[in-house]
């Protein structure tokens, strides 16, 4: 999904670990445009993306009528979302060390063949139990992709195509989340959801299959060894730094409202005033387009306003999107959704840049821990979303999101603060001298 659901946090990682040298290199064996295997490498890594996405964010789009098959309620529904962006979070740095020891491609299928699967056992869910248990391997298991695809990329592409090559591999990501919901919400309103998860698992076959067949086998990678003692103190370096703190409960905090507003919105969408049905309520997902063009350009508004100046303007835009959703009208909720989705997705890419900006060593590991907070706020915004919805109607939703964005707004100030304080205090140096 998503840059938010996409894995552009450990694509910032692995692109800053690369050289960044305009100079070819004749004797470069990597992958470039043209090149071979490089066509092969993208579609690939392209298909992984909608696999990986389309899986983890199956029944999102489908909450309730799980609902009304199971005779359960929004906040317990919400858990099948839950259960598989929360398998994610805990893996994907275990994942990620994994792949440095066994080898990216070996991570990365053994993760997608374990996924399709699970996704082919999910129709069959007998209870919530039982489904949720699902998911939460099935998330589990796509962890090894994020954590697995970018240093396959960081390794096997030359460093001037590396940017191109991440971006095929995020495009996949949106794809497949949005596509995902899409298929599902259609396929659905004719026969059941049960049948059209099922028709995902099929797709997600696919293209694992695919991807396998067509990834080239690696030439660069050297396997390491598994050392949790280095691993947990990169990690522990990682988390005392004040600045990357902020940047991971940001990161959270974003994706708790985006996780609340898609996960509650099919039961809006599908009471009364509006009572839409349930293909429609799934086409409402085509709105990721317009956070894959705010997401593009991230960088221009960091440019013009800075980092936290950026920040401001995604929790701002995402904060009226909220409020505007409150409305009893259709397109005005539309609009609202659009608002919140370009926010989401500019604040997302602006903070998981700044990860690979600040690390200055173990920046896989950085980027990895950013992904894993990003998933839990996903998780939480799910689930306390959900909950709100269930005790006090839309605007119990929107009253989460806002005080999530609140918190965006609070980090952003206190690190505005933390920033001119080590100012004051920087000596300056003025013809050598400091004063």
């Amino acid at each position: 999904m998503t840059p938010a659901d996409t894995g552009a946090s450990t694509t910032v990682g692995a692109a800053a670990s690369v050289s960044s040298s305009d100079a070819p290199d004749a004797r470069d064996s990597r992958m470039a445009p043209g090149g071979p295997g490089y066509r092969r490498m993208s579609l690939a890594l392209f298909l992984a993306g909608v696999a990986t996405f389309a899986l983890l964010y199956s029944t999102q789009a489908l909450l309730p009528l799980v609902s009304g098959d199971m005779g359960v309620t929004a906040s317990d529904a919400s858990w099948t979302v839950a259960a598989a962006t929360g398998g994610l979070a805990v893996f994907v740095l275990p994942m990620s060390a994994l792949s440095e020891r066994f080898g990216r491609r070996t991570v990365m299928t053994a993760s997608l063949a374990v996924a399709v699967t699970v996704g082919l056992l999910v129709p069959f869910a007998p209870s919530l139990p039982a489904l949720v248990a699902l998911r939460a391997v099935q998330g589990a298991a796509l962890a090894g992709l994020p954590a697995s695809a970018t240093a396959y990329l960081a390794e096997e592409v030359t460093p001037r195509a590396l940017v191109t090559a991440i971006g095929l591999f995020v495009a996949g990501n949106s794809v497949g989340g949005m596509s995902g919901r899409v298929i599902t919400g259609w396929v659905a309103q004719e026969w059941g959801w049960r049948i059209a998860v099922g028709v995902v698992g099929v797709l997600a076959v696919a293209c694992a299959v695919a991807f396998r067949l067509l990834l080239p086998a690696p030439k660069h990678f050297t396997p390491g060894s598994l050392r949790p003692r280095v691993l947990a103190r990169t990690v522990r370096d990682h988390l005392a730094d004040p600045l990357l703190r902020r940047l991971y409960a940001i990161g959270a905090l974003f994706m708790t409202v985006f996780g609340g507003v898609y996960t509650v919105i099919g039961y809006r969408l599908a009471e009364a005033p509006f009572s839409l049905p349930q293909g429609l309520i799934g086409s409402i997902f085509l709105v990721y387009l317009v956070g894959t063009v705010s997401a593009s350009t991230a960088g221009r508004l960091v440019g013009r306003l800075g980092r936290r100046g950026a920040l401001y303007l995604g929790g701002g835009t995402t904060a009226a999107g909220l409020l505007l959703s409150l409305a009893p009208s259709l397109p005005l909720v539309l609009l609202g959704l659009v608002l919140i989705t370009a926010g989401f997705f500019a604040g997302h890419a602006v903070a998981s840049s700044a990860v690979g900006k600040t690390a200055t060593h173990g920046r896989a590991q950085a980027s990895a821990l950013y992904q894993s907070a990003y998933y839990v706020g996903s998780s939480a915004g799910s689930t306390v979303g959900a909950v709100a919805f269930h005790s006090g109607g839309w605007a119990g939703t929107v009253g989460v999101g806002l005080l999530a964005v609140a918190g965006v707004v609070a980090i952003t100030v206190l690190g505005s603060l933390a920033a001119r304080r080590q100012a004051a205090n920087t000596p300056v140096r003025v013809f050598g001298l400091t004063r």
